[in-house]
């Protein structure tokens, strides 16, 4: 029997606390056993078996930890990851990766150097809506897609408690921040683009950073639109999907994160479900008959990140994220304040 993998988490906020904490702890290839913890020691509190560090150093510094989660403000990103290399850890990146593509490219070649897992936690890959448009793709029931829209509208009238959040600096703002999910799941659904043309800007008077944003994925003969804002009371369909032979239209409900901030435990009775009357629109032709209808949507489940993580790591499987598929949405998030900029598309 493998010997499950001792992994440590940076820090213990929302991240730790909602999105890698208890699937660490749920996971069986796992063991959840230390947390950096810079002032307040709140792990014990909901897993008292965990050990708190009080400096990065005295983590990396334990031989027996093979896994580090970078779960920390963005900017420390690309500086906390390469200590953890340096440290002869593997390692999981929260998202964005890093704040400039040279910087993973510098990441990934230091963990190949020294034979080191790196991956980024792409979680956004298993919602329910993402895993439902898939597998309509795979079984090719739009036909050739030539448009699409994937949103991410909020309504906060208020900042975010957390300053690194809101102060403007590196990788902060609504595109690093929800960008990153949009980005990474256009390119798993279409491919990297040809180009990119993009809108950025602050639209509410308290920010201090990127709210609003309108990305344009440019390929030859189909157009994706990503779009995300702070200022959407009634958000719009978090998914418009036109092909050559149908449409499919879906809301975000996917409820993983709300059930994780309320203590549900991940696998638990009818883990990923989404509440019924919220099913998209699939309106197509299928053998040859007209149909328009709602269909079953797919039960999410970030539990196939850990499956995914942990046969990487001990079977030498695919990660479930590659570090280059990350970088190539952080190149686009760089090639789009370059257009915003510019006001130009760039060529990828």
């Amino acid at each position: 029997m493998q010997a499950p993998i001792k992994t440590a988490l940076c820090s213990f906020g929302m991240s730790g606390k909602v999105f890698h904490g208890p699937f660490l702890q749920a996971h069986h290839g796992f063991e959840f056993y230390g947390v950096w913890e810079r002032s307040k020691k709140q792990a014990a509190e909901f897993y008292p078996s965990v050990k708190s560090f009080d400096t990065y150093e005295e983590l990396l510094a334990d031989p027996s930890i093979e896994l580090v989660v970078v779960n920390t403000p963005n900017y420390t990103h690309h500086n906390f990851t390469k200590q953890a290399l340096l440290a002869g850890k593997h390692v999981v990146v929260e998202k964005p990766f890093v704040a400039h593509a040279y910087e993973a490219q510098e990441l990934i070649d230091l963990a190949k150097r020294n034979n080191l897992k790196l991956t980024v936690y792409h979680n956004r890959r298993f919602d329910s809506e993402f895993l439902t448009i898939q597998k309509l793709l795979n079984e090719n029931l739009l036909g050739d897609v030539v448009e699409a829209e994937i949103h991410y509208d909020r309504f906060k009238e208020e900042l975010s408690p957390k300053a690194h959040k809101e102060t403007p600096g590196e990788a902060t703002g609504a595109l690093y921040d929800l960008g990153s999910h949009l980005v990474d799941q256009a390119i798993q659904l279409f491919g990297y683009p040809n180009a990119v043309v993009a809108d950025i800007d602050i639209l509410r008077p308290i920010a201090k950073v990127d709210d609003y944003f309108e990305v344009l994925l440019i390929y030859k003969g189909k157009r994706v639109r990503l779009k995300a804002t702070y200022t959407a009371r009634e958000p719009a369909p978090a998914y418009v999907i036109h092909g050559l032979k149908g449409s499919f239209i879906k809301q975000r409900v996917d409820v993983q994160e709300a059930d994780l901030q309320a203590g549900k435990v991940p696998g638990s009775e009818n883990w990923g479900v989404e509440p019924a009357g919220n099913e998209g629109l699939l309106h197509t032709e299928k053998d040859g008959t007209i149909i328009r209808q709602h269909i079953p949507t797919e039960h999410g489940n970030y539990m196939y990140y850990f499956n995914q993580l942990h046969d990487a790591l001990r079977n030498n499987g695919p990660l479930p994220v590659s570090p280059e598929d990350a970088m190539k949405v952080i190149k686009i998030i760089e090639a789009s304040f370059t257009s915003s900029r510019e006001r130009r598309v760039i060529e990828l």
